[in-house]
């Protein structure tokens, strides 16, 4: 029970004012003056023992038992109705005769409050290349450049740096290996790009993986230039969807490992220490790191040159 902080009887109170009527014989009045409360309140709570036992000594609603203004199940079907036909709130209130928070508060029970309820998720596609290199997922992070250990580790804003810019983490990611490369370029355009693909390219080369295509998003670096470069490669160039990040997933998904447990992970002094720590890194999540999406296997274990040597050394 959840009595009112201003309740002048409780339960237990309430039981002791009608044993004090009932079993000590007490007036009502004396009972009342007694517990604190006017002589209508203690024939109320008699009333109601005589009536339900000491069922009716509890705390009831305070809702009405009717509403004539309630919504009608039919009115509230018809705003679901017009709610399907994605009509705004504000004009099927009007349509209806109705408040706005009538209606709103109705489709919330509903589930239909905002319009993206009216359709069925999308189900999670998940896809998988069969070999190495068949696709490789390109993505960029900015990150602030580093003078010294920031407020947000010593705690002192005395000595903020700003102005200073930003270091553009570029990084890839092979869609069937998940073997990883990443490099750190002054910016995020196409010069930046393509080179980044250049390097990227001849990493894989060097583990004996071709790569036929690149996939990205629709960041200006990966226009014109960028997709002449794949040409010239012979790389067929994929961009995703505007605004529609889960076909790169996979390179979503690197960055934010890499942000956890790279460049977030300790306090650099300086953008050179970080990026030292990075190739590190790239290292040990190759040959070291499990990957739940491998059966808890290192990225590594996929490359099948690589693999076979492991196997040997092993």
């Amino acid at each position: 029970m959840n009595s009112h902080k201003h309740a002048g009887l409780t339960l237990k109170g309430r039981a002791l004012l009608v044993h004090r009527i009932l079993g000590q014989h007490w007036t009502v009045s004396a009972a009342a003056q007694a517990a604190g409360v006017s002589r209508r309140t203690a024939y109320k709570w008699l009333q109601r023992f005589r009536a339900e036992g000491l069922v009716g000594l509890r705390d009831r609603s305070s809702r009405p038992h009717s509403n004539p203004h309630a919504c009608s199940p039919q009115e509230i079907q018809r705003f679901e109705q017009h709610r399907r036909q994605r009509q705004p709130l504000w004009r099927i209130a009007r349509e209806c005769g109705r408040s706005l928070a009538t209606v709103s508060r109705h489709m919330v029970r509903a589930g239909l409050s905002g319009l993206n309820a009216l359709h069925s998720p999308e189900p999670i596609r998940r896809y998988e290349r069969a070999a190495p290199g068949e696709l490789l997922h390109i993505d960029t992070k900015r990150l602030g450049r580093i003078q010294g250990v920031g407020h947000r580790i010593t705690g002192q804003r005395l000595h903020r740096n700003r102005g200073i810019g930003w270091d553009a983490v570029h990084l890839a990611i092979d869609d069937h290996s998940r073997v990883s490369f990443a490099s750190i370029k002054p910016d995020e355009k196409a010069i930046s790009c393509v080179q980044f693909l250049r390097e990227a390219v001849a990493y894989y080369a060097g583990l004996g993986v071709r790569i036929e295509r690149v996939m990205n998003d629709n960041g200006t670096g990966y226009k014109n230039t960028f997709h002449a470069a794949c040409q010239e490669l012979g790389i067929r160039h994929i961009r995703t969807k505007p605004y529609t990040p889960k076909p790169n997933g996979k390179a979503e998904r690197f960055v934010q490992t890499s942000l956890r447990e790279w460049a977030y992970v300790r306090a650099y002094e300086s953008s050179a220490q970080r990026e030292a720590a990075l190739q590190p890194f790239i290292d040990h999540y190759h040959w070291l790191r499990p990957h739940s999406a491998l059966n808890h296997q290192p990225p590594i274990t996929r490359i099948p040159g690589v693999n076979d040597l492991l196997k040997l050394d092993s």
